[in-house]
């Protein structure tokens, strides 16, 4: 997609207003503000209804412009080299100097940052000399946004403008790794976790069970269609919306395939899509075949299941 000045232009304006803006990144497109600016962030948690003891993911172009932030580790730069720009985030710790707003944090000493490869966000952040606070640009614990589309149905009139940057390549949030202390992943996401554990050459049954770290993404219901949801069935009732990974010879209008060849990249594009087609379907119920727990896979299972998790349901 071609670089539009305009937008680019229009976007950068609006946030050094501290006003908050969506922009594309390849996980999801995020609700972005300034990260030094209180004013501005509070706008995030407003728009979201997110709760602020859940903090924010803050978005940067480069290792240079965190070095002002955050205390670098050796780990840290290694996975960086490995994996930067892309679909993961590193919890670190903040300098005492650090201007990122306290709000973003949830007062702690801690910080998620990442980042994005998107073109057009890099070149924003590469614009501008704050770096944003970005969390998925949807309605707190509902399912995130891949397209433009996605988003001016979660707010409509409420955002003042979404940068307009394609349908989101990964389709899944970002992979999120503690690097204080021992690595240990927090979050499953865009890069699975075998994939780096075996980069920093650390055995996963070797990572702490228990993290005291509060992260973005946490909440038991998230990613939610706000739809009754069973998972790993295979065959589904007559009034349930079936999602698929493989093609089936029978042909079904009920049927919404996340891949027909079991593709699990694919799948990961795919699901936060297909949940909102079903939705907008008026479904009241979903059933999923069982996704294989490999890979990114494992991350895609990780939102069904807590996609499914509401007590109303239950």
């Amino acid at each position: 997609m071609k670089i539009n000045d305009s937008n680019i232009k229009k976007t950068i304006k609006y946030l050094n207003n501290d006003e908050c803006v969506a922009i594309p990144t390849e996980t999801v497109y995020g609700l972005a503000a300034n990260a030094y600016s209180k004013n501005a962030v509070s706008k995030i948690f407003k728009l979201k209804k997110r709760p602020r003891s859940n903090p924010l993911i803050v978005h940067y172009h480069n290792i240079n412009q965190l070095k002002k932030d955050c205390e670098l580790n050796s780990v840290f730069r290694r996975l960086y080299k490995k994996f930067c720009p892309g679909a993961i985030s590193f919890v670190l710790k903040l300098k005492k100097t650090s201007k990122i707003s306290k709000i973003v944090t949830n007062n702690s000493n801690l910080v998620a940052v990442r980042f994005p490869s998107h073109h057009l966000t890099r070149k924003i952040l590469k614009e501008i000399d704050y770096p944003l606070a970005a969390p998925s640009a949807n309605i707190s614990s509902s399912i995130s946004p891949v397209s433009k589309q996605d988003v001016i149905d979660e707010f409509g009139n409420k955002i003042k403008f979404v940068l307009e940057g394609g349908s989101s390549k990964v389709g899944l949030e970002s992979t999120i790794i503690n690097l204080v202390g021992k690595p240990n992943i927090l979050r499953l996401g865009g890069i699975d976790s075998k994939t780096i554990y075996k980069f920093i050459k650390s055995s996963k049954n070797n990572q702490k069970k228990e993290v005291n770290v509060k992260m973005p993404g946490s909440r038991k219901l998230h990613y939610s269609p706000g739809i009754p949801m069973r998972l790993n069935v295979k065959k589904n009732n007559y009034d349930e919306a079936f999602i698929l990974i493989k093609k089936r010879k029978k042909k079904n209008k009920n049927y919404f395939y996340l891949s027909k060849t079991k593709n699990l990249k694919e799948a990961a594009k795919n699901l936060y899509k297909t949940l909102r087609k079903i939705k907008k379907n008026r479904y009241k119920k979903i059933a999923v075949e069982k996704i294989p727990n490999v890979q990114i896979g494992e991350a895609i299972n990780d939102r069904l299941l807590r996609a499914s998790k509401n007590e109303k349901f239950n």
